[in-house]
This record gives C-alpha cells, structure tokens and sequence, in this order.
C-alpha cells in the first residue's frame, strides 16, 4: 500500500467540524521576524513532504515538479544558506498544497452567486509551523485531504479516466439511428467498443457487429450510470452520453474534486443531501440512507443553488406567494391573456400586493412545503405535476426543489415528534386545510451540492449532466 493511500485512508479519522463562511478568507501574513522563530524542517520530514506533494496530481492537485526538483537539490547543498532557501521553498509549497486540500485555490470573487457552498477558512501556514513544532507533520498530512469516503473513491477514479485519457481516450459512436437488439453493422462494433472502455465486463467476440442480448445488458449498465431511463436501446440520450470524450469526463472529476474540497469536514448524521445534477435527494439517519427520492430542479435559466442550511418548519397545506419575477413574467401574462383563469388556478392578490396562489390540489406547492431559510429563497416542496419525475431530465422549476416523496419526507422529519405520528399526518393532509405550520423539535441540516461525477462503493463511475455549465465555469476559473 502506497504512503498517499495510508494518508488518506487516515484522513476519514477524527476530524471535527467547522462552520461554513460566507466567502473563504485569505491567510493572515506572518508578523515581521517571524521566520526565525519557525521550527526547523528535519531531513525526513522534508523526505515525507517531497513525496506527499508529488503524489498530489493524483487528487488533481498538480504539483509544480520542476520547483520541487530545485527544493530537493537545494536540501542536498553542502552550503547551509542553500538548504535554509530550500527549506522555505518546501514550506510555501506545503502550505500552498494544505490550502489546495482545502478548497482555498479558487479566489472569492471567482465564485459565482449560486456556489454558496464555500470552503471554510484554514490557517494553512499556522497549522504547518504547529505540525512541524508538535511532531505531528505526518498526521497533519493525513488530515489534509476530505475524509469521505466518496471523495477517496472519486480519486482512484481520476486515476482511471486520466489513463484512459492519456491512452488516446474511446472511440464515438457515429451518428445514425437509435440502436436496439437485432440491429447489426459497424456502428454496432463501435457501440461495442466505445462500451469496453469504461466497463471491463461488455462482451466482445466473434460477433462484434450484432446487437445482441450481452450487448443490451451493457447498454443498460452504461444508462444506469449515466442517470438515464435503462431500456437497453442506443437513442439519442445515451450516445450523446457515450460521445463525451474521455477528457470531458476527466474534466468533470476534477470539478467534482475541487468541490469536496468546499464541503464542511463534518457533516451531520441526520441531515438530508440533495444532489442538483442528479436532480435527486437522500435523506440520512445516524449517517445512513433512510429514505431516497427524486426531485425537479432549477432549469438552466433559474439554476437551483448549493448552499447549507436547516429545515425548520413543515408547512401542510400552504400557499404559494408568488415571487415578483414569475409573476410579472409568467402569472400574470396568463391572467391577462385567459378567461378565469386567475378564479380557476385559485390566484388572489393580497392587501400589500402579493400574488398568491391558495392552499388547493392545484397549487405549486402540492400538500407540503419544507421550509428552510436561506439567501436564496428557495425550499424543498410537493408539487401537482407528478409526471415530471418520470423523466431523465428534471431541470425544470424555477430554483425551489420539488420532491416526489413529500408525505415520506415529512414523516421521517418528524419522526421523533410524539404530537406528530404518522396517522396525524394522514388525517391532517386528508383534509382541505387550514394551513398548518408544524416546527421541528431539532432543525435537520440540509446540503445542496452539485456532484456531476458518482463513485459507488464497487468503483463503478457515474456521470450526470453538466446542466448549468458549472464544471465548465470552475475548472476555468481555477
């Protein structure tokens, strides 16, 4: 087992929690004189540095190799000014590693509004001279990388597709028709080729140009990755995804990385996490998956945001205030332009102005609301157009998150509420209101995060949609 895999592996122990920040923060400068007081880097320390930040291009952390070359002959000079030059080489290269392991790369007016998920702040240059001054170098180099297991497996798969990318990549599929089985030809061979790239399993053989039952079954396999409906047919959807080139793809993990690198070191057991790209949602108790679901995202023109927060509050039966963008661009557009319809979809205009939608079976909101404060003003909802989540692409709201198993959702929220048992709920909804607002006896954190690249615990790789062009925006900024 390699050094870099028993750091990281340490790094999943013992880390504690720190509090997410508006905008990361720029590292303070030493004091004047402070250089002295540093405490010394011994010849094996340097040894252990050298080789944790060579192996970083493994996390996608491109180490400055020629720069390292020179840090390691000055350490080796006879002249003690030469190795005491070197030294401080070593440690700006050190800390500039610990702040990449952190998220702090990225400068804060690089990111854009919606990214609220940030990094929190770390004294990178403090933590090294106390690391170094403690003995504890190499655990402090343990605990630099995030200690989640998803982000260990999304490393080992950076290393897979920056193989296959560095061997030339996969072949594409030439354009045509939908393939299914029965279907025979060279762009079956190509199908089949293109699919033996990432899965080690697709059949191959004699019968390369004929679309058959292995052949099918990997097809089914590579739309299960992809997020995709796994009819094992080649339409339209899945070439388009099998025709990313494997750069893009590698593209995409980095961002991904680069992410983790924002997420809080602790996360709480009970909390609920929503992925926008896969337009899904898990809610977790004592750190394991209780209760999984779809959701309907922000569409490309109103992104859904990452950010942190708390549930507080289920709202049954609530209304919908409407905000002033939608109506003026939609709502009332339609009130103008349709006979009743205002009286009909139950719209009403409040004494201070507000359109609001009414509590009913037709209002946006659905039954329920989960309410959640953030800058953004956007919440986890039911919703009347069921349909939606039957579809592969579910970017489609105006940033709120709609979720297809509200009535679940909100009996594992308030599960341990003794005035809330599941046969209240049901009354409750079953009713046609009042508005009923129910606070939670411990608010559940919630994490929107935008994972474009899954990794699951048989190294079997994911990818979904960069819908909002945000892989794109990060690896340029970066």
């Amino acid at each position: 087992m390699s050094l870099r895999v028993i750091l990281m592996a340490a790094a999943a122990l013992g880390l504690a929690g720190a509090p997410l920040p508006a905008q990361p923060q720029s590292q303070p400068k030493a004091p004047p004189g402070a250089t002295a007081a540093r405490p010394a880097i011994a010849p094996d320390q340097a040894a252990l540095i050298l080789r944790t930040l060579r192996a970083a291009g493994g996390e996608a952390i491109e180490p400055d190799a020629p720069e390292l070359d020179r840090i390691q002959a000055l350490l080796a000079s006879p002249d003690p000014a030469r190795r005491q030059d070197g030294a401080e080489r070593l440690r700006r290269q050190a800390i500039a590693y610990a702040r990449a392991e952190h998220g702090l790369r990225l400068a804060p007016g690089k990111f854009l509004r919606a990214w609220g998920l940030r990094p929190a702040p770390y004294d990178a240059a403090g933590e090294f001279d106390r690391a170094l001054a403690d003995g504890r170098l190499t655990a402090w180099l343990a605990a630099q990388p995030p200690p989640f297991a998803a982000y260990r497996r999304l490393v080992l798969a950076y290393g897979r597709y920056r193989e296959i990318s560095a061997q030339g990549g996969w072949p594409k599929v030439p354009a045509g028709p939908s393939l299914r089985p029965g279907a025979e030809g060279p762009r079956v061979a190509a199908l089949r080729r293109r699919l033996a790239a990432e899965d080690g399993t697709a059949p191959s053989g004699p019968q390369a140009e004929a679309f058959d039952e292995g052949l099918a079954q990997a097809v089914m396999r590579a739309q299960a990755r992809y997020g995709l409906t796994t009819d094992g047919v080649a339409g339209p959807a899945t070439l388009a995804a099998l025709n990313v080139t494997a750069d893009e793809r590698l593209m995409q993990i980095r961002a991904n990385l680069e992410r983790w690198r924002w997420v809080p070191r602790y996360l709480s057991p009970d909390r609920v996490e929503v992925n926008i790209a896969a337009a899904m949602a898990v809610e977790y108790e004592a750190g394991a998956p209780a209760l999984t679901t779809r959701l309907v995202v922000g569409r490309p023109s109103w992104p859904t945001p990452s950010f942190r927060d708390a549930i507080e509050s289920i709202v049954f039966h609530p209304p919908w205030n409407v905000p002033p963008s939608i109506a003026a661009k939609e709502v009332w557009p339609k009130i103008r332009r349709i006979p009743g319809y205002m009286k009909r979809e139950r719209f009403v205009v409040r004494p201070n102005g507000q359109l609001q939608q009414l509590p009913g079976p037709k209002s946006a909101l659905g039954l329920v609301k989960f309410n959640l404060p953030n800058p953004y003003g956007v919440y986890l909802h039911d919703t009347p157009s069921k349909s939606l989540f039957a579809k592969d692409f579910r970017a489609q709201s105006h940033g709120c998150m709609r979720v297809e198993k509200p009535v679940e959702l909100a009996k594992r929220l308030l599960r341990d509420d003794p005035a809330w048992p599941e046969s209240r709920i049901d009354e409750v909804l079953a009713s046609d209101g009042p508005t009923l607002e129910v606070r939670l006896t411990r608010p559940v954190p919630v994490y929107v995060f935008y994972w474009t690249v899954l990794s699951d615990e048989q190294g079997q790789v994911g990818f979904r949609q960069d819908v909002y062009g945000w892989d794109k925006r990060l690896m340029a900024a970066l």
